[in-house]
């Protein structure tokens, strides 16, 4: 892996892709496990979580669906504290078992919401699944069931994650060069 530019900055190399595949073959085994004999309806928060979605989606060994829905709260390499609803869900979750699938979890303010709008559709259970966690970043409670890595509170792209709609089709996370730390 090489320095990426865009934007003017310079992203160093942060996750290889093939520790996110182990670690994705990882979870999905662990979802196959906790959610064997039940469908589970994976829903994939567009756009940055697609690809961890998919993959995870394939490494799920039992029965599950999976449907999409689209929020933004992102400008630039920052949040702009508001969830805005780009797209939303138009599947019945009356009775279902919910994982939502989120690329980064941060402030926690996204998903916060979006939990509280699954849960009063009448779930049987909602569950986190996410990529990338950063606790130290929480501005409030949440407690991902399944995550990927644990990360500190940096800036990073691929894999899904952009700046400005830019770097999702990295196969690698890359981190802003100045901040460069290890995974």
């Amino acid at each position: 892996m090489k320095i990426k530019s865009y934007q003017g900055l310079n992203f160093r190399p942060f996750i290889e892709c093939d520790k996110i595949r182990s670690r994705v073959a990882e979870l999905g085994a662990q979802i196959t496990e906790d959610f064997k004999g039940r469908k589970p309806l994976l829903v994939c928060v567009l756009n940055g979580a697609a690809p961890f979605a998919v993959d995870l989606f394939r490494a799920i060994d039992t029965d599950a669906e999976i449907t999409f829905i689209r929020l933004k709260s992102y400008e630039g390499t920052g949040s702009t504290g508001k969830v805005k609803e780009i797209m939303g869900l138009t599947d019945d979750l009356r009775g279902r078992d919910v994982i939502i699938i989120e690329d980064i979890i941060d402030t926690g303010n996204t998903m916060t919401k979006l939990v509280a709008d699954m849960r009063a559709l009448g779930p049987a259970s909602v569950s986190i699944a996410t990529l990338l966690f950063k606790p130290d970043a929480l501005q409030v409670h949440v407690e991902p069931r399944y995550v990927g890595f644990n990360i500190p509170s940096k800036f990073i792209i691929g894999y899904g994650l952009d700046i400005d709609g830019m770097a999702r089709n990295l196969n690698d996370i890359y981190v802003l060069a100045d901040e460069a730390v290890q995974a």
